[in-house]
């Protein structure tokens, strides 16, 4: 049992690398999408990626709750693939609910160490760029930076991926 934190800016390579990582862990693999297809754009890119995963995994949708659902499908010899904690983030932050909020970041945090599967959650690395101008951008920023330090310190093995090139920030 392994967890990972999978970071990386967009098309760096991490959905791929996360895809390969289930694989490689010759487990029961549950993929926990978090994006809402609300507009056209969306929806071709959840059908992009939908058609590169494997037809035998079992694909779960959880744009909110998501500590519920990891819960739900845990089990020794599974491997759960979550895809992303930022699009996950952005639907709580939308929600314009900071108790919905704090509640479900805080679930998630008590319940990643009690899990028996092999987790490998995937997340949009934001914050290293331009200060974005607009206010809840910047409580994006703001909050994705919070989540990811409070999710890696849990994890076994966290990687930024850049150019489609791993790079073993914790672990390997």
């Amino acid at each position: 049992m392994a967890k990972t934190l999978i970071l990386g800016g967009v098309k760096s390579g991490k959905s791929r690398l996360a895809e390969q990582r289930a694989i490689d862990s010759e487990s029961t693999v549950f993929y926990i999408a978090t994006a809402r297809a609300d507009d056209a754009e969306m929806q071709q890119r959840i059908a992009l990626h939908q058609q590169q995963r494997p037809a035998h995994w079992t694909s779960i949708e959880a744009p909110l709750h998501l500590a519920a659902t990891l819960q739900q499908h845990d089990g020794v010899n599974h491997c759960i693939l979550v895809d992303c904690l930022t699009l996950w983030l952005t639907n709580l932050l939308l929600l314009d609910d900071p108790q919905v909020l704090e509640t479900e970041i805080q679930q998630l945090l008590e319940i990643l160490p009690t899990l028996q599967a092999n987790i490998i959650l995937v997340s949009n690395e934001t914050s290293m760029g331009i200060v974005p101008m607009g206010e809840l951008t910047r409580r994006f920023c703001d909050e994705a930076g919070r989540l990811h330090q409070q999710i890696a310190s849990q994890m076994d093995n966290v990687i930024l991926t850049i150019a489609g090139l791993p790079h073993a920030l914790k672990g390997h």
